[in-house]
């Protein structure tokens, strides 16, 4: 049989119908271990009010349970590419049924900070995010952009099913046995659906010849970068588009306060937000199966760029839920985008590790980019100042995409020419 058509045979397994199978499983995985992001965001009043803390020890919570998923992201990714999904998928599992259920009996803040960022988010929510894209990039080929998306977008699925969930049942029951329901769920319903991911992954196919990656012989030194320094510039820009993203994300609920148009409207802003963020994601998909990993990235993240500037001139109601729309139209697609990326110029049997790495580097950029527009803010008494730091980060994440663009063209047109 010739190379190409063990390339086609290997790509027709990737993408049969099991695959189709694990896709589903791996966003109801992600979309019910996403919980682990937004749980704390709902719970905070409740828990800032029973200790009685100031708003800045309240934060602290979302900060360990993000930097938390960070952290624990690339172990488990680590863990994936040793021992495979179903490994981290199962601890994940036990650990925010763990969690949550120690997150109930908490006796002060610092107990819950510790078992937020431990548990909930550093051995819990991590093992379903990064873990899970990086594993679903190894099922297809040829539609690889559009699947990544698809589970990309379960934690964003998560930020519009969870809230009202949690929200409806902490007036009814309170935080506590809340809290107590949330990792039963996680455990009844994650660990029937690992059983549908045991399979180990197919062979992985060549890298087709024209596509938007390097070729094998090249692999030593993708984009002209030593494999780990170029990990590093893509972890840089994964915190830089992040940090401008959690611009938004974070605040804009506080910013319609000040502004006088109260915390509903903020909530209903961010809510479409993340319904555009979902379309995004699918959008992006298109993109990387079509132009590669490195334009999706390119155009999402100039596009999330023009957005956070029209923040800057526009303050009022109608305006804001427009630009609310289009910021996340503009921004959901960028995260899968890098884990296309790594697939196109490491080896796959890498991917668990340096998918989530990556991964994990944007919710860090999220964390961080949170606390620091509250700094600013803080510094400056309002968001004008704060934007603009989202902005600068945002143009930082722009040249590093177009410069890795121009060396992706010119070992391309290299290539050709030695072929």
């Amino acid at each position: 049989m010739s190379a190409t058509r063990q390339q086609d045979a290997t790509r027709d397994q990737q993408e049969g119908a099991y695959a189709w199978v694990r896709l589903v499983a791996a966003v109801l995985i992600g979309t019910i271990g996403g919980v682990a992001m937004w749980s704390v965001a709902v719970v905070l009043p409740a828990v800032q009010a029973e200790f009685g803390v100031t708003r800045g020890t309240a934060s602290l919570p979302y900060t360990l349970t993000m930097l938390g998923l960070a952290g624990g992201g690339i172990l488990m990714g680590r863990l994936a590419d040793k021992r495979g999904i179903t490994t981290p998928l199962t601890l994940g599992a036990l650990m925010l049924g763990i969690g949550y259920v120690l997150g109930a009996y908490v006796q002060s803040m610092w107990q819950f900070i510790f078992v937020q960022g431990l548990f909930i988010g550093g051995l819990g929510g991590s093992s379903t995010f990064g873990p899970l894209v990086a594993d679903i990039s190894l099922w297809f080929s040829r539609r690889r952009g559009m699947a990544v998306a698809l589970v990309a977008s379960g934690n964003y699925l998560a930020g519009a099913v969870w809230p009202p969930l949690l929200t409806a049942a902490i007036e009814a029951y309170g935080w506590r046995q809340t809290y107590i329901g949330i990792g039963a769920f996680s455990v009844v319903t994650i660990l029937p659906l690992i059983l549908l991911m045991r399979r180990p992954p197919p062979p992985q196919a060549a890298p087709q010849l024209g596509a938007p990656v390097l070729s094998a012989a090249q692999g030593a030194r993708p984009l002209g970068f030593k494999p780990g320094s170029l990990q590093a510039l893509l972890m840089l820009a994964g915190i830089a588009c992040c940090v401008g993203m959690s611009m938004p994300q974070v605040h804009l609920v506080a910013y319609c306060g000040d502004l006088g148009y109260g915390a509903k409207a903020g909530a209903q802003m961010l809510s479409l937000m993340f319904v555009g963020g979902v379309v995004s994601r699918l959008i992006s998909g298109v993109l990387s199966d079509r132009l590669g990993g490195l334009y999706a990235l390119a155009i999402g993240s100039s596009l999330q760029a023009l957005m956070l500037t029209l923040f800057l001139p526009f303050d009022s109601l109608s305006a804001l839920y427009v630009i609310a729309g289009l910021f996340g139209l503009s921004q959901g697609g960028i995260v899968p985008s890098y884990a296309i990326i790594v697939r196109e110029l490491y080896p796959a049997a890498e991917a668990g590790t340096r998918v989530s790495a990556v991964l994990m580097s944007t919710v860090a950029g999220m964390a961080v980019g949170g606390w620091l527009s509250g700094i600013i803010y803080d510094l400056s008494g309002g968001y004008f100042a704060a934007f603009l730091n989202g902005i600068a980060w945002n143009l930082l994440n722009v040249v590093i995409a177009l410069e890795l663009i121009r060396r992706s063209t010119a070992s391309r047109r290299a290539t050709m020419v030695a072929a």
